[in-house]
């Protein structure tokens, strides 16, 4: 199995998804994790509680991330259920609903893990070999390379993308191109869409918040606690010595990222170059300066609410669908003076993706307001090639010896796009991956 990720996107029928469970755990010998992000890990204490025993393999950064996240999901279950059963108690209903695994099945989990290197081939079953190679998505991320032995000799070569990052991001590498393969499972999240130059960055987010700041405003910033909220401190952090953003507090209010940065800091292993020198050549802090503040205990986040000159909030989650985040939008995201600034993928159904969508009405913690904050978007801070990137990296594959691409991981409409975008380009061939459907490999 290569990944083991929870669906997003709205509550009920996520969680129904999420909950339908198809005995795969029975069939599977060994698990290959390609990056920590929600969407890749989150239903893997549950692959092992239904009595997976195999290993799960991934890079060293992305077990300690994943750590943290699968924790921290584990945690937000439990506090779910508990509020849940009390507003059921006092409507005199039954309630059965149980978390879909709880801090114990996480440790559990934790414990089938096998670190790898990039670049070091191992055998995860006696005819199939796997080789990480670093996707340039997030620390740790992975592509996985397996070469798998075929019953009358030979192999078969396959790659499979994870989440395909990009190149010149801050602090951590390049994608890394594999070796030539027969078949490749490729993302399609920004199948139909491009990026803003990644030039940009920098003068777009000195605008807004020079824009905010000049208001009397917040901006309000939703980021996902692992990578993008990094990113953010590292541009700010340029932003403030370079005096483009005026002497604002700047607050990344999460215990999650707070963590995730410690993490960071322990994996030098996947910085590029420049992120490397700061560490170890000139002892500079890329996750930290004077301006910003790192809130960790819910009385200082509750704080923040009554600040009354401006101020920057990075907080998460990403989508907006749980966390600190939803009470910093409910205290700001009626008042025009505010700026609510997304950063990252929002999926379909999600509050993130309703927000960006500039819905008039928006509904926080049961309660709707109406937006009049102003909402930014700064497309460049994606940590997901766009198609024109996609192309970058596959046209570098043998495109003769690629038998056929099989898309997965994004909305039809972007599948669709990219289908057609990959096969005008000269692809022999591109599926789009149907769900409960098997594909034979030649």
């Amino acid at each position: 199995m290569v990944d083991c990720g929870a669906f997003q996107g709205r509550r009920q029928e996520a969680d129904e998804k999420n909950r339908t469970w198809d005995g795969t755990e029975s069939s599977v010998s060994a698990t290959v994790l390609t990056h920590a992000h929600f969407d890749h890990c989150g239903l893997l204490p549950l692959l092992c509680k239904k009595g997976y025993k195999g290993n799960i393999y991934s890079t060293a950064a992305t077990r300690d991330l994943a750590n943290l996240i699968l924790m921290d999901s584990a945690k937000i279950q439990d506090r779910d259920a508990e509020y849940l059963r009390k507003q059921a108690a006092r409507k005199g209903e039954k309630f059965t609903w149980e978390p879909l695994y709880r801090e114990a099945d996480v440790i559990a989990a934790m414990e089938q893990f096998v670190t790898v290197s990039y670049k070091r081939p191992i055998f995860v079953s006696r005819d199939a070999e796997v080789t990480f190679y670093d996707a340039g998505h997030i620390l740790g991320s992975s592509l996985a390379r397996f070469s798998v032995t075929r019953e009358g000799g030979g192999t078969i070569d396959i790659g499979f993308s994870g989440d395909l990052g990009r190149k010149n991001k801050p602090i951590i590498r390049d994608p890394s191109l594999i070796p030539p393969v027969d078949y490749l499972v490729l993302e399609s999240t920004y199948g139909d869409r491009l990026h803003e130059p990644a030039d940009d960055i920098l003068n777009r987010l000195a605008q807004i918040a020079g824009h905010a700041v000049k208001h009397g405003g917040k901006l309000i910033i939703p980021a996902f606690a692992v990578e993008r909220t990094q990113d953010l401190v590292f541009y700010l952090h340029l932003l403030s010595d370079q005096k483009r953003i005026q002497n604002v507090p700047i607050f990344v209010d999460s215990p999650m990222a707070v963590s995730a940065t410690a993490i960071f800091k322990l994996h030098p292993e996947c910085y590029d170059e420049e992120t490397r020198n700061a560490f170890t050549k000139h002892h500079a802090n890329p996750f930290g300066f004077n301006n910003l503040t790192f809130i960790e205990n819910v009385e200082a986040s509750k704080k923040l609410n009554d600040l009354t000159g401006p101020a920057i909030i990075i907080s998460s989650s990403g989508m907006c669908e749980a966390g600190r985040i939803l009470h910093h939008l409910a205290h700001t995201i009626a008042d025009p003076k505010n700026i609510v600034l997304i950063v990252g993928f929002m999926a379909k159904d999600t509050l993130g993706r309703k927000i960006r969508d500039r819905e008039r009405q928006i509904k926080i913690l049961g309660e709707t307001y109406i937006r009049r904050a102003e909402v930014e978007e700064i497309g460049a801070l994606s940590s997901h090639a766009d198609y024109n990137e996609i192309w970058e990296y596959v046209s570098g594959l043998d495109l003769k010896r690629l038998k056929k691409i099989f898309l997965v991981h994004g909305e039809h409409e972007a599948q669709a796009h990219l289908q057609e975008f990959l096969l005008g380009k000269g692809v022999q061939a591109v599926d789009i991956v149907k769900r409960g459907e098997t594909y034979e490999l030649n």
